[in-house]
């Protein structure tokens, strides 16, 4: 299913470095686009990648419906808790853990992004976005359609040879590209074009996102970017509640937020380390802001980290 190599600082490989995950789908399978279910993927991944448990990442977007049963799964040291009826969506780049397997069900999807239009890309940006949630909870107008049409992409995935293989590809991204941009519909997912339509607010907030990415590590105040984007503190703000329902401190907060659970966390650096790293003058600040977000201390974030991946 995937092929692993590790990347280290510099492209160097080293045992804090998080392994990276190529898309590899069985022989036979065409196109950068792979259709199992959770069950199967479980059987045939008796003793990986939960045994034991270690973190990854990937170059392909995991797409998972759970129908039965409950799965547990870790998005950038976030364990996620997906119920039947929402969709699991791990986009390239994050940090993941599978849990042991559970009774959880339902069709599992994977594929590259070159898999699909480039007009159906753009109209799927802010869904495929990493900022995006990873778990999705669709309208329930959408819900019964969404798995029916899943249940279709795997009937069709499960064809190969029936059909010519242009069609028989044609026919499977069709049917995802479907899938995918009803499930953009989903509450919490601001469609293309929504921020943007008579104010301009759209264009600036995905350049503070742009900008949020490179400084966080040393601009930490809403104002330290309305100056950077050439903007008022007010238009950058409603930009970012207009796009995401946040305010931009909550965004700044919650990207240092996530840069520290992964340094404590796959590459091991220590509290203080990470403090300075995160623009942080006093390591009992950092201490505080972590545990103020997350219920525990660094250390204690750090060392549960460790004990579960050996």
């Amino acid at each position: 299913m995937v092929a692993r190599r590790h990347l280290g600082p510099g492209g160097q490989a080293g045992p804090a470095a998080i392994p990276l995950y190529g898309f590899q789908p069985p022989i036979g399978t065409p196109y950068g686009l792979e259709v199992s279910t959770v069950e199967d993927f479980f059987v045939q991944h008796d003793d990986w990648p939960w045994n034991p448990p270690r973190p990854g990442r990937a170059t392909f977007h995991y797409l998972i419906t759970v129908t039965e049963g409950e799965l547990r799964h870790d998005v950038d040291h976030v364990t996620r808790i997906v119920t039947p009826g929402q969709w699991l969506w791990v986009r390239p780049g994050h940090a993941q853990r599978w849990h042991p397997p559970g009774t959880a069900r339902g069709p599992f999807i994977l594929f590259e992004p070159g898999v699909l239009t480039p007009g159906t890309t753009r109209l799927l940006a802010p869904i495929t976005a990493h900022q995006a949630p990873a778990v999705l909870s669709p309208h329930p107008d959408d819900a019964a359609w969404l798995h029916q049409t899943a249940l279709q992409l795997l009937d069709e995935h499960r064809a190969l040879g029936r059909r010519p293989l242009d069609v028989h590809h044609a026919l499977r991204r069709s049917l995802l590209e479907s899938l995918l941009l009803r499930l953009a519909n989903a509450p919490g997912i601001t469609p293309t074009g929504a921020a943007t339509t008579g104010t301009g607010r759209g264009d600036t907030y995905g350049r503070f996102a742009d900008a949020l990415e490179l400084h966080f590590r040393e601009l930490h105040r809403a104002a330290d970017y309305a100056e950077l984007l050439g903007c008022s503190v007010r238009t950058l703000s409603r930009a970012a509640r207009d796009a995401t329902g946040k305010g931009v401190r909550d965004l700044i907060d919650e990207r240092r937020l996530l840069e520290a659970r992964r340094l404590l966390g796959s590459a091991r650096w220590d509290a203080r380390s990470v403090a300075a790293h995160l623009g942080f003058t006093d390591p009992a600040n950092f201490g505080r802001f972590f545990r103020d977000r997350t219920g525990i201390t660094p250390a204690a974030f750090a060392a549960r980290a460790r004990a579960t991946d050996p």
